[in-house]
């Protein structure tokens, strides 16, 4: 029988047709890494692990990248608030490099303990600063930019099919738009890069044509995923929660500078939630493994949990369904 993919771009299950024989270019969107990694998080890993593997039993060659978030992701998506690794910073009292390094080795603990298979490539943001720059270039020269006071943003308006991934009604948001736009033409543009603040020192912060800053959070991922796997390239997954932000900043980015698409298929896990609330790391409903491993339960449990709901659809977490799957899992073995 044929693999089938449920398509968060047409809305529809799809065959799957790699863009070549038998291999796979599959990209995952990684943790930004300023402190530790909830199971909700989690969550998303553990059904892009189940996708892979799936992948790999049906005999496909996969080539999987993961990025390490370690700048350029602020506390609001909307292009507004501080950096989250100056943020982690400031509450360690550590530098920010510090921060991105242990939380980094954090996150790939947490893979090992759930069973996840690693990414043939990790991806660091501040690896590629070179490569992001280049892209925004690119960008520059195709007329998709303009400047503010603060950075250097994509102008959406240039771009016929921005908000495809999440049937966006852009006029209607701008009707409607209730935000702060500052210097933005629309509250759809979003920033390529960001300046630096001449009051405040950064810890990380690049010289660029534009002026010294640091990248927005979405071109790393565009940049990254073009240089390791080709563009388009089949499989792009992720949260829901980056369907109508990140992802759909990515597509207009990579699509208007290289006029062609960024990947075939875009697949999301759903939130897992708890007293009614998605899992956050600003709420108190935070939960890491290490949570889990107070109260004795197994890593590998919540694994088995998740396996009793589908990807797409929300699950409530509760510590009763959690022991019943630790007991269910112990029978197993």
């Amino acid at each position: 029988m044929p693999l089938k993919l449920y398509n968060t771009l047409s809305r529809k299950i799809e065959i799957f047709k790699p863009l070549k024989k038998k291999g796979v270019g599959f990209y995952t969107c990684g943790p930004t890494v300023y402190d530790y990694a909830h199971i909700g998080n989690l969550r998303t890993f553990i059904f892009e692990d189940f996708l892979k593997r799936t992948l790999l039993y049906n005999k496909y060659k996969v080539k999987h990248v993961m990025n390490i978030t370690d700048v350029g992701h602020l506390t609001s998506d909307a292009d507004e608030g501080e950096d989250k690794m100056e943020k982690g910073a400031k509450r360690e009292n550590k530098t920010a490099w510090e921060i991105a390094d242990f939380y980094t080795k954090e996150f790939k603990n947490n893979l090992k303990e759930l069973n996840i298979l690693p990414p043939d490539k990790w991806c660091k943001a501040t690896d590629h600063i070179k490569d992001q720059i280049k892209l925004i270039k690119k960008l520059e020269k195709k007329g998709y930019i303009y400047k503010t006071s603060d950075g250097i943003y994509f102008d959406t308006s240039k771009y016929d099919e921005y908000g495809k991934l999440t049937r966006l009604d852009k006029e209607g948001l701008k009707s409607g738009a209730r935000v702060d736009m500052g210097e933005k033409k629309s509250p759809t543009d979003f920033a390529l890069w960001k300046f630096s603040d001449q009051n405040q020192k950064r810890q990380m912060e690049w010289n660029s044509p534009w002026g010294k800053g640091f990248p927005g959070w979405h071109i790393e991922c565009s940049a990254m995923s073009a240089k390791y796997l080709g563009q388009p390239f089949d499989i792009h997954c992720g949260g829901i929660d980056h369907i109508s932000v990140h992802h759909t900043n990515e597509i207009a980015q990579s699509e208007a500078a290289n006029d062609k698409p960024l990947a075939k298929y875009w697949l999301h896990g759903e939130f897992l939630v708890i007293s009614g609330d998605k899992m956050a790391k600003s709420g108190e409903n935070f939960l890491t493994l290490s949570s889990l491993k107070d109260k004795k339960i197994s890593p590998l449990a919540y694994r088995y949990f998740l396996l009793q709901t589908h990807y797409r659809k929300q699950l409530t977490f509760s510590w009763e369904s959690l022991q019943a799957a630790q007991n269910g899992l112990e029978h197993l073995y």
